[in-house]
């Protein structure tokens, strides 16, 4: 399949990983306070789909992706419908969560999933002292506590084994193509797929927002801020980085939840959100010293690889799954 490049393409390669990483970030939790304020007027679901669908239009015009879903092998295709039916039923049971927990709750329960992906890869020691701290990190900054309302935990943990398969998948999709869009071009047209099987689930009470031209409007923000901001720097930053490190990473979320909270919403941070913040970024340095130590220097004049190191020479690298 064909993929852009050019100028655009160039540029984007150019950048570090850790800025597609620090965006998605952002808008992880802009997406959702616009999400739930809007449950006043919409019913869950129905947001969830103008979400869906909001993204899926927005793709469509800018990559059309259909090309890709059409043009993809067997194999390929199944990735794509599989992932297509994740997003789906992720976006769904996230919002179902945070309409009766938290958001920071809900949030806490999704990094439990990217725990378990961040272990798979932990090789050495130091790996194993960076996760626990980013663990520590993030229990000291959202305090979960599972009690009160045992339909939202459902909800909640039915999310964190669909983060779970969106990373997996997302890292295939992203490792798959010839150059840094076609993991874009790809995500399209999953995106597409999820907005048709949320369709029956949601359509009706999205039906809603069609007749108020801003709780539609506030609908297709939601989405361009939650499913295509995000999920393209998300690709871009999969492309970039082993599964692990990109698991890892999510641990950044609840910190710059409470950055963005100071920031935006002038809540001013406690000690123990301080000291959360401060485990966390001291996980992140720990595993990306690890990385670094296991990892041969770059050599110059040689064009790195997926994750951003270049091979020995003499030898090929194989592909991440």
């Amino acid at each position: 399949m064909s993929v852009p490049t050019g100028r655009v393409a160039g540029a984007v390669a150019a950048l570090p990983p850790s800025s597609f990483f620090l965006t998605s970030a952002v808008f992880h939790y802009l997406g959702p306070s616009l999400a739930v304020l809007l449950f006043a007027h919409v019913g869950v679901l129905g947001v969830a789909w103008l979400r869906i669908a909001a993204a899926a239009v927005v793709f469509a015009l800018w990559r059309r992706p259909w090309r890709v879903l059409r043009a993809a092998p067997p194999d390929r295709r199944r990735v794509l419908l599989a992932l297509g039916a994740v997003l789906a039923a992720m976006n769904s049971l996230f919002y179902l969560a945070v309409d009766r927990l938290p958001l920071a709750t809900v949030g806490a329960v999704e990094f439990l999933g990217t725990i378990v992906l961040a272990a798979a890869g932990a090789r050495t020691p130091r790996n194993l002292v960076a996760l626990a701290l980013a663990v520590g990190g993030v229990a000291v900054l959202t305090d979960v506590h599972l009690a009160g309302e045992p339909l939202g935990f459902a909800f909640a943990f039915a999310n964190c084994a669909g983060f779970v398969l969106y990373v997996v998948l997302g890292h295939r999709v992203a490792s798959s193509g010839a150059g840094p869009l076609a993991g874009i071009d790809q995500l399209g047209a999953a995106m597409l797929v999820a907005a048709v099987v949320a369709t029956p689930f949601g359509l009706h009470q999205a039906a809603a927002a069609f007749g108020h031209p801003l709780w539609l409007a506030w609908g297709i923000g939601v989405g361009v801020c939650s499913s295509v901001i995000p999920y393209v720097t998300d690709q871009l930053a999969m492309a970039r980085l082993p599964r692990a490190t990109f698991a890892l990473r999510v641990a950044l979320l609840p910190a710059a939840g409470t950055v963005i909270g100071l920031l935006v919403l002038a809540q001013v941070p406690t000690g123990r959100d301080l000291l959360g913040i401060a485990l966390v970024i001291a996980g992140l340095a720990a595993h990306q010293a690890a990385h670094q130590a296991a990892d041969p220097p770059v050599s110059r004049g040689r064009a790195p690889d997926a994750a951003g190191t270049a091979p020995p020479a003499g030898r090929v690298r194989p592909g991440r799954a």
